[in-house]
């Protein structure tokens, strides 16, 4: 099966016979929009067509996607809790910045939740629909408050304090930098040492320039 997507989250091994059948379901559903959208456009493929191509019907369709858009971006929830999940499994000693540069660097072999990194007709087909962007910002502004929550948690501090959500904006603002010139690598089908040589660089400098102000914040402890 070709692959067109960003990345898939494991299934739990608790899921059951019910449960496989219905992420397979999904997913199937998912990979056929996917490759309709790539080939014809997001706006050029109705959800009665993905249903015809998938041989389910259109309710099927939407009871599992009731957005259009999250038929490309099935991976939505791994994708969301992606940073704050970094922040949560950080080693002991490791700060939020240290953890969220250490993950981002050694995922750029492969496509993870936290690289961006995906097929060129995956990263072309995101970058050339409005709607598709549009989403991804809300995507980017959920994964930000997701990660100010992990923040504030591990800092043992209340929703009123500031600094959870100030430090969150700008270490996610690094990760959107970041993951943008991932995909800007991926639309043009850059060799992948390339990108992962030019990306380890720039996360380098990019988290670097953060490292004054917090690299020393939520160091977990023993």
């Amino acid at each position: 099966m070709t692959e067109v997507r960003m990345i898939r989250a494991a299934a739990a091994p608790e899921e059951g016979r019910r449960g496989r059948k219905k992420r397979e379901t999904r997913e199937r559903l998912a990979h056929v929009a996917t490759l309709m959208f790539i080939e014809r456009g997001f706006e050029n493929v109705t959800i009665a067509e993905i249903a015809e191509a998938a041989d389910v019907s259109k309710m099927t369709v939407s009871n599992y996607f009731p957005l259009k858009e999250d038929l490309v971006f099935d991976a939505h929830e791994g994708v969301v809790d992606s940073l704050a999940r970094v922040v949560r499994e950080r080693a002991v000693g490791e700060s939020a910045l240290h953890a969220l540069h250490r993950v981002f660097v050694s995922s750029l072999d492969r496509p993870h939740v936290v690289n961006g990194r995906c097929t060129p007709g995956f990263a072309r087909l995101v970058h050339d629909s409005p709607r598709l962007r549009a989403r991804e910002r809300e995507m980017d502004e959920q994964r930000e408050a997701a990660l100010a929550a992990a923040l504030a948690d591990a800092a043992h501090t209340g929703p009123e304090d500031p600094v959870p959500h100030l430090s969150a904006a700008q270490l996610a603002g690094v990760h959107r930098v970041l993951c943008r010139r991932v995909r800007a690598l991926c639309r043009a089908a850059a060799p992948a040492e390339r990108l992962r040589e030019e990306l380890t660089e720039l996360a380098g400098t990019a988290f670097g320039l953060l490292e004054p102000v917090l690299g020393e914040y939520c160091r977990r402890e023993r």
